[in-house]
């Protein structure tokens, strides 16, 4: 017996990441050293710091992947990856550097494989980052036929005395919550058990969608916040804390960005909440409170700024294509989220 027959395809393998090369070099930066092939990925830091300080980042996409595979349709998965990974990164003030992929497939489908590639190589140009290497494990017996896991990591850069750590938030700060591209990469579990359990298909267009299916509309891949975000702190806007809104929702993620002794108070009518949610809290009769903690609800991450600069931030980022809203603000407490329904 050789491993063809055991069910992994060596040569398939060398061909996948011939056909993916390209995808990889055009994410390159600078600072990258050697190319594609090796046993690591090397990359020189880039000059100008006096105290660099590294920011790493972990995450995958979830059972969103189940959709993907369920709609053959894998070009946007790959952006989600990313976007988990460098959003948590940039949170501290850092700017990513490079980006790593894991990928786990029981047979290898290159066409299906490339499509995800080349997500996540868009993902890293739309962030900045040098997709720097990645692993393709072919695990027969593992996974079943046409599915595939995803994991990513990403390692980012700032100047110490620019890190952002919680402890630069004020009482009174304004918290501008920017907009999300919808549900992102999180929460799909209670999604799919909505659709499964109330007889949906992905192909049907609720009312509230306005002549989208939900397929098209739950794919919608995660923004990615990196380079508006850099682009406002060198333009001279203030930001004293972020929080990027994955799992848990803003009473989550929001309060992890502040410093001790504070709270953030909240006023949810700031915003419109995107229709995709109006559908999932409607057809799984989930409660507003459940929601809140589940999903972002629009706003896929918060900035933190000083009052006399709010008005300031949100038409930055509205003259950036993202709408931004002055959504709560920061209160002495011992911490946590305030103004979540019940």
């Amino acid at each position: 017996m050789d491993y063809r027959e055991a069910g992994v395809d060596v040569e398939a393998g060398r061909a996948f990441v011939d056909k993916i090369r390209n995808l990889v070099h055009r994410t390159y930066r600078p600072e990258v050293i050697g190319g594609l092939g090796g046993f690591s990925g090397c990359f020189h830091l880039p000059s100008g710091y006096s105290e660099p300080v590294l920011v790493s980042g972990t995450d995958g996409v979830g059972t969103k992947l189940k959709l993907a595979c369920e709609l053959n349709q894998h070009d946007t998965v790959g952006i989600d990856l990313v976007a988990m990974c460098v959003n948590d990164v940039l949170t501290s003030g850092a700017e990513p550097l490079f980006f790593l992929d894991y990928l786990a497939t029981g047979k290898l489908n290159q066409d299906q494989l490339t499509q995800v590639v080349a997500g996540i190589s868009a993902g890293c140009e739309l962030s900045g980052c040098a997709l720097l290497g990645g692993e393709t494990a072919e695990m027969p017996g593992f996974y079943p036929p046409g599915v595939y896991d995803l994991a990513g990591f990403c390692v980012g850069i700032v100047e110490k005395s620019q890190m952002l750590d919680g402890s630069q938030v004020q009482v009174g700060d304004i918290a501008i919550g920017l907009a999300s591209s919808g549900v992102h990469s999180n929460g799909f579990s209670l999604v799919r058990k909505i659709v499964e359990t109330g007889n949906f298909n992905w192909s049907d267009s609720p009312e509230q969608l306005a002549g989208k299916n939900l397929g098209e509309v739950l794919l919608t891949p995660t923004r990615i916040y990196v380079k508006p975000v850099l682009a406002a702190r060198s333009a001279g806007v203030e930001i004293r804390g972020m929080a990027h809104i994955t799992g848990g929702g803003l009473p989550e993620n929001l309060p992890r960005c502040l410093g001790k002794g504070q709270y953030v108070r909240i006023d949810t009518s700031r915003w419109p909440v995107p229709p995709i949610f109006q559908w999932i809290a409607a057809a799984g009769e989930v409660s507003p409170k459940a929601m809140f903690e589940t999903f972002n609800m629009g706003i896929g991450f918060v900035l933190l700024v000083p009052p006399d600069q709010a008005e300031q931030t949100i038409s930055y980022f509205e003259s950036q294509d993202i709408a931004a809203y002055a959504i709560g603000e920061a209160i002495a407490g011992e911490g946590g989220l305030l103004g979540i329904p019940d």
